[in-house]
């Protein structure tokens, strides 16, 4: 299933960026989060930037991303992204598929086990290349982006039923429901907080 309520932005300039999504795909991003989680030896790929532009969203200076989920333990080099998308995307290239599903308890696990103590080690660490945003990290800081996701698409469709038409502020924290994916973290240099925004579905 293709997620194409899930959108993911930068900035030329600022310092952050932009990701928002609907119920259903915040869920579906939520579970390939905990995937990750499990998985080490994965490599998750959202093609994201041909999805449609999330409305009344203000997107100058912005231009779309994809995103990559990858455990840290796959030891996977962003430079190496050109070459193995073009594997992935042709048309022709070999597809055997498969379903992939994660235990209902993942959610509710304590990550203090497989999470690191300290220092940037402990959250998803970010890579840009090739219209990408790579996050790696360990099973718990994917867990973690889990929580964050899994709430905001719970908690966002009634403050959108409660506001919608009378208190919408395109473009700041739809409905008023917004979170960040490092939160009260200290970012090291050179990486940009994911904003991330609650919006009804836009595209079918």
């Amino acid at each position: 299933m293709r997620a194409r309520n899930v959108a993911l932005y930068a900035a030329d300039k600022g310092n952050r960026y932009r990701l928002h999504v609907d119920r259903a795909d915040g869920r579906q991003l939520g579970t390939l989060l905990l995937l990750a989680a499990r998985s080490p030896r994965s490599l998750v790929y959202l093609p994201l930037r041909s999805n449609p532009d999330v409305p009344d969203v203000g997107l100058d200076g912005e231009h779309p991303l994809d995103l990559v989920l990858v455990p840290r333990a796959r030891q996977f080099r962003p430079a190496h992204w050109k070459r193995l998308r073009t594997r992935i995307t042709t048309a022709n290239a070999p597809r055997e598929l498969r379903t992939a599903s994660v235990p209902e308890n993942d959610l509710t696990r304590d990550i203090a086990d497989d999470r690191p103590s300290s220092g940037d080690r402990c959250m998803l660490r970010q890579h840009l290349f090739a219209e990408t945003l790579f996050l790696t990290g360990a099973s718990g800081a994917f867990r973690e982006a889990a929580r964050h996701v899994f709430a905001l698409a719970a908690e966002g469709p009634p403050l959108a039923a409660d506001y919608y038409g009378h208190d919408y502020h395109a473009g700041i924290c739809n409905y008023h429901h917004c979170s960040n994916l490092y939160n009260g973290e200290e970012l090291p240099d050179g990486w940009r907080q994911v904003h991330m925004a609650f919006h009804p579905t836009w595209a079918r």
